[in-house]
C-alpha cells in the first residue's frame, strides 16, 4: 500500500506543472493557495522545489520565473498585486516554508551557484568565514563536482530569492524600468522590515492551518553565542568541512534566527563578489598570520592557515560587475540596517545595560552591521571603486558608499541643525563608528578622488557627485572625527598584551557602541588597529586622508575644478555665439552640424544653459567643501591655477593642450592629457583630406551622396583635359572656371601635425566637378521652399529655373572677381 504514497507527490507535481502552462497567472495563484492549505507538508515537499524556481527563475538564469524585477504595479497591476500577496512576509508562500520547517525537511543547493570567493573556499575544503555554511556542505559518494548545501526551507527560499538578483539578466525591454517601483525591491523592503524590525519584536511565524499551533522554529544553524558578535572568531583559521559546531540549545536565541539568516544570506550573495585578485590577498597564508598573532595572541605553529590549492586559485575566475539595481538594492538593505542598529533605546546603548540581561533582538542590533555587513561592503565597495566604468552611473555606487557612512541620517532623532541654514553637526555619539569603519572613510575617498580625477567635470553629472562627496565629508566635526581616528591608527602601539587579555576575556562585548569597562584611549586605539588590520592585513601601508600625500590630490582636483568652471564658461558664451548667429533654416533642423566642435564628449550641449548653470553651482560648492575640510587658502588656488597654465590667450580662446616637442612631432604631456580628458584645452583639428572623400554626414542623404560622386568622377575623368585648358586661362573665362573647379591648396591650410607638413603640402588636386552639395537635405530643401515661393507669385517651374541660373551667374562672376581682386592684393 505504500506505492501509493510514493506516486501521490509526483501526481501533484505533474498536475501543477500542466497547469503553469495551460491556466492563466491568477488562476494559477488561486489553486497553489489551496495546494498549500490543503496538503500535508509530506506531500508539499516535494514541489516546494519546483515552485521556488518557477517564482524567481532558474540559477542558471534560463528560465526567468515571475520576473519580479521588471514586474510593476502602474503597468501590471492585476499580476503586481496578486504576486506581492503570494510572496508576503505573512502571504502563502512562506505559510508553506513554516509548514516544511516544522518537519524539519532538508534541500539540496548547488555550490556551483555560489558567489565566487565562497564556491572557490568550498572546493577547497574549507568553510567560508560566514556560519551560514556551517555543517551544510553534502560531499557526492565520488568526491569532486557535484557539492551542495543542505539547507532548511528558509534558507533556500532565501538563496533563491537573493540569488535572482545575481543570476536572472533583465529583459531587452526593462532597461528603462524604475528599480525602486518593482515588485522585487519592494519585497526585499518587506523582508526587512518583517525581520528586522525597528520597533517591536519579531513575528512568529503563522500558523499554517486555522486553529493549529505554529511551527515550532528551526535551532540557530550557526550555534554561536551573540556574545561573541563583538568578536573576530575562529573562522579566520582553515577549518575543514568536516567540523562540527555544538548546538546551541539556549531558547531565547530562537527568536532571532530567521532574522539572522534572512541577513547573512542577503550579505553573502549580495556583497560577496570581488575580484581574483582579491581573493588571493585575503587568501594568503602570510597576512592570515599575522592577523592571528596580533589579535589573537596565539602561536604560528599552532594555526599555520595552509596554502590554498593552485587548483582552487585558478578555478575561482568570476569576472563580476554589479549592476546599478544590485547597487540599488544593497543600498536599501545598508539604510534599513541602519535604522535597525538606531533603534535601541538610550537605556539599551548604554554600558550599563550589558550588566542586565538583555534579549537576543537587542544584542542582534548592536552586532548587525559591524558582525556581518562591514567586512563584505568594504571588498564590494573597493570592487566598485576599481572596475565601475568613469561614467555617471557610478552616481548609484556613490549613494550606497554615503548612505553607509552617515547612520546619523537614519536616527530616531534627528541632528541639531545648525545656525542660519548650515548643515547639521554629527555628534560625538557617532566617533565610535567613524573610527571603527576608518578605512571605508579615508581609503575609499581616496579611491574616489582618482577617479574624479579622471573625469569630465564639466558634466553636470560628474560635477554633482563631487559635490555629494565633498558636502558629506564637510558636515561639521566629521572631519575632526576622521582625524581624530587617524591618530588612533597612527599612535605607537604599547601595552598590546595587556590590552588584547581585557579585549579578549569579555564575554559581554557585543558591538562598536558598546564596553563592559570605561573607554580608554589605549583600547579606543586598539579597535581601530583591529579594524584596519582586520581588512588589509597588518603590513598594510596606510596614506592618512589628512596627510601630504592625499592633500595633493586634493589640490589637484581644486585645479581642475576651477578649470572646468572656466570651461564651462566658455562653452556657455560659446553657446551663446552660436545661437545667435543660427540660420533660420537650422530651427527646422537643417543645419549643418559643426564636425570640429570644441568641446565633445559631454552632455552639456544636449542639457542647454541651466545645466551650465548647474554645473557652475556644483563646482563652486564642491570647491568650498574642499577649501572648508583641508584648510585651503585662496592664495593656495591661485598660486596652483597659474601653476596649471589656465590663463588664456588674446583672443580670449584655450591655448593647446601642455605638450613637448619629440622627434616625431608634439607628445603629450601627463598635464597635458588631464586637460583634454576634462575638456580644458583641445586640439583645432580639422579635416585635410580630400572633400569628396569624407564620410557621409548626418545632414546628408547617403545614397543621393554615392550617386552624386560616381557621376562626378564619371565628368572629371572624361573631361579632365578640357577642364585643364580652361582653368590655365589668363581672361575672366579661366578665371571663373578655376573659381568652381579647384579647391583651396592644401598650403593655404593650416596643418597642426609638425610631421606630415614636407609631405603633405606639396599634394595638389587637378580641376574637378563636385555635385555633393546636391545631397545635403538643406540644399534640397532651400531648392523646395524656393519653388513654393516662386509659385506663389505665379511663376512656373521654367522660368523660375533660367531666373536661378542667372541669379547664380551672377553672383558667380562677382565672386570671381573678388576673389581675383584679393590675389592680386596679396601678391
Amino acid at each position: 500500500m505504500a506505492f501509493p504514497h510514493l506516486q501521490q507527490p509526483s501526481f501533484l507535481l505533474a498536475s501543477l506543472k500542466a497547469d503553469a502552462i495551460s491556466k492563466p497567472f491568477a488562476q494559477r495563484c488561486q489553486d497553489l493557495v489551496k495546494v498549500i492549505e490543503d496538503f500535508p507538508a509530506k506531500e508539499l515537499h516535494a514541489i516546494f522545489p519546483w515552485l521556488v524556481e518557477s517564482i524567481f527563475g532558474s540559477l542558471d538564469g534560463v528560465l526567468i520565473g515571475w520576473n519580479l524585477r521588471s514586474l510593476q504595479g502602474r503597468v501590471s497591476p492585476v499580476e503586481y498585486s496578486i504576486a506581492m500577496e503570494f510572496l508576503d512576509p505573512g502571504g502563502p508562500m512562506m505559510k508553506l516554508v513554516y509548514k516544511l520547517q516544522a518537519e524539519d525537511y532538508k534541500f539540496d543547493f548547488p555550490v556551483s551557484y555560489l558567489p565566487g570567493p565562497v564556491k572557490a573556499s568550498i572546493q577547497e575544503h574549507v568553510v567560508p568565514d560566514s556560519p551560514l555554511y556551517h555543517n551544510k556542505v553534502q560531499f557526492p559518494p565520488t568526491g569532486g563536482l557535484g557539492l551542495n548545501l543542505a539547507l532548511n526551507p528558509f534558507e533556500y527560499y532565501m538563496f533563491f530569492f537573493a540569488l535572482s538578483l545575481i543570476t536572472q539578466k533583465p529583459l531587452p525591454g526593462a532597461l528603462h524600468v524604475r528599480t525602486s517601483d518593482c515588485a522585487y525591491f519592494i519585497l526585499v523592503d518587506r523582508y526587512l522590515s518583517w525581520f528586522l524590525p525597528t520597533e517591536g519584536s519579531v513575528l512568529p511565524p503563522l500558523s499554517s492551518s486555522p486553529g493549529g499551533p505554529s511551527p515550532s522554529p528551526a535551532p540557530r544553524t550557526p550555534a554561536m553565542p551573540f556574545a561573541s558578535y563583538g568578536l573576530h572568531h575562529t573562522s579566520l583559521l582553515k577549518r575543514h568541512l568536516s567540523h562540527q559546531t555544538s548546538v546551541n540549545a539556549d531558547p531565547a536565541s530562537h527568536e532571532i534566527w530567521r532574522s539572522e539568516t534572512l541577513l547573512q544570506v542577503f550579505v553573502e550573495m549580495w556583497l560577496h563578489h570581488y575580484s581574483l585578485e582579491m581573493y588571493q590577498k585575503m587568501q594568503s597564508p602570510h597576512a592570515k598570520l599575522e592577523v592571528l598573532h596580533y589579535r589573537l595572541s596565539v602561536s604560528s605553529a599552532l594555526h599555520s592557515p595552509a596554502q590554498p590549492s593552485l587548483q582552487a586559485l585558478h578555478a575561482y575566475q568570476e569576472s563580476f560587475t554589479p549592476t546599478e539595481e544590485h547597487v540599488l538594492v544593497v543600498r536599501l538593505l545598508i539604510k534599513h540596517l541602519h535604522a535597525f542598529s538606531n533603534s535601541l533605546k538610550p537605556e539599551q546603548v548604554s554600558p550599563s545595560a550589558h550588566s542586565h540581561a538583555t534579549s537576543p533582538l537587542e544584542e542582534f542590533k548592536r552586532a548587525a552591521v559591524p558582525r556581518f555587513v562591514q567586512q563584505k561592503l568594504y571588498l564590494f565597495l573597493q570592487h566598485c571603486f576599481g572596475h565601475w566604468p568613469l561614467d555617471a552611473s557610478f552616481r548609484a555606487v556613490l549613494e550606497m558608499w554615503l548612505s553607509y557612512l552617515q547612520p546619523w541620517r537614519y536616527a530616531p532623532e534627528k541632528q541639531p541643525q545648525g545656525s542660519d541654514g548650515q548643515a547639521r553637526c554629527v555628534s560625538e555619539r557617532w566617533a565610535p563608528f567613524v573610527q571603527e569603519n576608518l578605512l571605508l572613510y579615508t581609503k575609499l575617498f581616496v579611491g574616489f578622488l582618482s577617479r574624479a580625477l579622471r573625469t569630465d567635470l564639466v558634466s553636470p553629472k560628474n560635477a554633482l557627485m563631487v559635490f555629494r562627496v565633498a558636502k558629506v565629508f564637510a558636515q561639521p566635526n566629521l572631519a575632526e572625527m576622521i582625524q581624530k581616528g587617524e591618530q588612533l591608527f597612527l599612535e605607537p602601539e604599547l601595552v598590546i598584551a595587556h590590552r588584547q587579555h581585557r579585549l579578549f576575556s569579555a564575554p559581554t562585548l557585543t558591538g562598536s557602541f558598546l564596553s563592559s569597562w570605561p573607554p580608554a584611549v589605549t583600547d579606543t586605539s586598539f579597535k581601530v588597529k583591529s579594524h584596519v588590520y582586520s581588512l588589509e592585513g597588518q603590513d598594510c601601508k596606510y596614506t592618512p586622508m589628512f596627510g601630504p600625500d592625499v592633500r595633493t590630490l586634493v589640490l589637484r582636483l581644486a585645479q581642475l575644478i576651477t578649470q572646468a568652471k572656466q570651461t564651462a564658461k566658455s562653452i556657455s558664451d560659446q553657446c551663446g555665439e552660436s545661437t545667435a548667429s543660427r540660420p533660420f533654416l537650422s530651427w527646422l533642423g537643417f543645419c549643418l552640424s559643426d564636425t570640429n566642435s570644441s568641446y565633445p564628449g559631454n552632455d552639456l550641449d544636449d542639457m542647454g544653459q541651466d545645466s551650465i548653470r548647474k554645473t557652475d553651482e556644483y563646482l563652486e560648492k564642491a570647491l568650498e567643501y574642499l577649501c572648508q575640510m583641508f584648510r585651503l587658502s585662496e592664495a593656495q588656488l591661485a598660486q596652483l591655477t597659474l601653476a596649471m597654465g589656465t590663463t588664456q590667450d588674446e583672443n580670449g580662446k584655450k591655448q593647446l593642450p601642455d605638450c613637448i616637442v619629440g622627434e616625431d612631432g608634439l607628445i603629450l604631456t601627463p598635464l597635458g592629457r588631464y586637460q583634454i580628458i576634462n575638456g580644458l584645452r583641445k586640439f583645432d583639428i580639422e579635416y585635410q583630406g580630400d572633400s569628396e572623400l569624407q564620410p557621409i554626414r548626418s545632414y546628408e542623404i547617403a545614397s543621393l551622396v554615392r550617386l552624386l560622386f560616381r557621376l562626378s568622377s564619371t565628368v572629371n575623368h572624361r573631361f579632365a583635359g578640357q577642364m585643364r585648358a580652361l582653368c590655365s586661362r589668363a581672361d575672366f573665362l579661366g578665371s571663373f572656371c578655376r573659381y568652381h573647379l579647384m579647391e583651396p591648396g592644401l598650403t593655404d591650410k593650416h596643418l597642426l601635425s609638425p610631421v606630415g607638413q614636407g609631405r603633405v603640402a606639396s599634394r595638389a588636386r587637378g580641376p574637378r566637378l563636385s555635385l555633393r552639395f546636391l545631397g545635403s537635405y538643406r540644399t534640397l530643401l532651400s531648392l523646395l521652399l524656393a519653388f513654393f515661393v516662386a509659385s506663389l507669385f505665379r511663376i512656373g517651374p521654367l522660368p523660375f529655373a533660367l531666373l536661378l541660373v542667372l541669379g547664380y551667374f551672377l553672383y558667380a562672376a562677382a565672386m570671381t572677381l573678388l576673389t581675383e581682386q584679393g590675389k592680386l592684393h596679396q601678391l
